[in-house]
């Protein structure tokens, strides 16, 4: 079975991206929506490929993974927001972790 290399290579440059954005951005928001990237670049994985042979498929594991991504995004802007709120800032360099 010929696995499509045009989804894998899309799939990759996505990933790629969003490792690029996660390490390089300092806006907290755009950090999350380079994490977001990241997680869709695994969903076409998921869905071009299949990943369990037995009776469950990718698109079951896309469907947890959307799900996963939507309580992220919920619990990160939760987040954002009350650093906002507390400095004025959302600049991930500027947060003090002590």
């Amino acid at each position: 079975m010929l696995q499509p290399v045009i989804p894998m290579v899309t799939a990759a440059l996505l990933f790629g991206i969003g490792v690029f954005g996660v390490l390089r951005r300092r806006n907290a928001v755009l950090v999350l929506l380079c994490v977001e990237l990241m997680l869709n670049a695994v969903n076409l994985i998921l869905v071009t490929s299949d990943v369990v042979r037995a009776q469950i498929t990718g698109q079951v594991f896309v469907l947890f993974v959307i799900v996963i991504a939507a309580a992220e995004v919920g619990v990160g802007l939760a987040l954002v927001l009350r650093l906002f709120r507390l400095r004025a800032n959302i600049n991930v360099d500027d947060v003090e972790l002590g």
